[in-house]
């Protein structure tokens, strides 16, 4: 890392950091991450903030509740949220503007344009954009759950320089710094694989919903699209004074050279796959190639319901994952395509209409 150089940056704040002890919110510890923000203002870097907190901001508004419901956790949510926005302005001498997501809003190509346009909008105007996922209103298929995650989509839509995740530790340790005295802190990560997760434990606040997995998850999205990832002791000012100074305060994960194409990323992190086209163990086809497009003689099973333009998973019937990709079908007319003994049928209709998914729309999954 140097001098800030970063020309815009997403920061992620939690729960544990807006609302310690589910008594309402506190600027204690968001002090100084306002500061750091202010500071990066001043230096010409746009700053998006991801901010968790609204259910334990809320908690205190229903007493006598210790163990809360679907229902009352969303409830809390949305009397947390005000107070959680209320907060952060008024730790700030600029404005803000509040944008509440889903994952069925960033999932759909359509929005999701959307909710980029807004951001950049909000940014070309000098607002500070404060995203928090929708908890009063979504559901368990349209939610991200949690906001390490959301974190990286949001900064991969905004086109961000790096992404700084703010912990209750000062980085990814080798063991659990809270339960082994000898864990080690790991400075700078090249390549995030099986033993990266297999370091990362639960979480260790009661506060949030996230642990350090999924921020080593959050990590791996940012960095395919190009992003510098950090993730820092948000409890300790410090971390930001060092930010500041282009110095590494925990552990920094490093983007691809060669970053994945935008509408290919989004297909791969951000897209939910709404079914699956199974093909042969034996299929060997490379999916990517512009003259190998996938038609219904590949196909031997077609699982879940979706419709054309939805995101869907190809895979081997032995459970390998190839791609995702935007099918040009219908889960009911494959399924009809299927059913069918003539296959002349099948041909006719490909003819007319095209394969199941083309070159154009796939993202190859490694």
């Amino acid at each position: 890392m140097a001098d800030l150089h970063w020309k815009r940056i997403v920061v992620k704040v939690g729960s544990a950091l807006i609302a310690p002890h589910k008594k309402g919110c506190s600027s204690h510890f968001l002090l100084g991450i306002a500061q750091f923000i202010a500071n990066c203002r001043a230096q010409g870097c746009q700053v998006v903030l991801v901010s968790s907190g609204s259910v334990a901001a809320g908690w205190h508004r229903f007493p006598g509740v210790s163990d809360p419901n679907v229902s009352t956790k969303k409830a809390m949510a949305a009397a947390g949220q005000a107070d959680m926005m209320a907060t952060w302005d008024k730790l700030f001498d600029f404005p803000s503007a509040q944008m509440l997501v889903t994952h069925g809003d960033l999932r759909d190509r359509e929005r999701y344009i959307s909710i980029k346009d807004t951001l950049f909008s909000l940014l070309e105007h000098g607002l500070l954009p404060i995203i928090n996922e929708n908890d009063a209103v979504t559901t368990d298929k349209l939610k991200v759950g949690d906001n390490d995650n959301l974190s990286a989509m949001v900064a991969a839509a905004a086109d961000a320089d790096a992404l700084i995740i703010c912990s209750d530790v000062k980085g990814l340790y080798t063991k659990n710094p809270n339960l082994h005295d000898d864990a080690k802190l790991i400075k700078q990560v090249t390549d995030i694989n099986a033993d990266i997760y297999a370091m990362a434990g639960g979480a260790t606040s009661d506060v949030g919903t996230g642990g350090m997995r999924t921020k080593i998850q959050a990590a791996e999205k940012a960095i395919s699209h190009g992003i510098e990832t950090v993730i820092v002791d948000g409890f300790d000012s410090n971390s930001f004074n060092q930010l500041l100074k282009g110095q590494n305060p925990g552990t920094l994960f490093t983007p691809f050279e060669h970053p994945m194409q935008e509408h290919l990323h989004w297909m791969t992190h951000t897209s939910q796959a709404q079914g699956e086209l199974i093909v042969e163990n034996d299929f060997d086809a490379d999916l990517e190639q512009q003259n190998t497009q996938l038609t219904s003689d590949d196909v031997v099973a077609i699982k879940g319901n979706f419709s054309v333009g939805d995101t869907v998973l190809v895979r081997k019937g032995d459970g390998t994952k190839l791609a995702k990709a935007k099918s040009n079908y219908s889960s009911c007319l494959l399924n009809f395509i299927a059913e069918q003994d003539d296959r002349d049928f099948a041909n006719d209709v490909q003819q007319k209409t095209g394969p199941i998914i083309s070159d154009k729309n796939i993202a190859i999954l490694e």
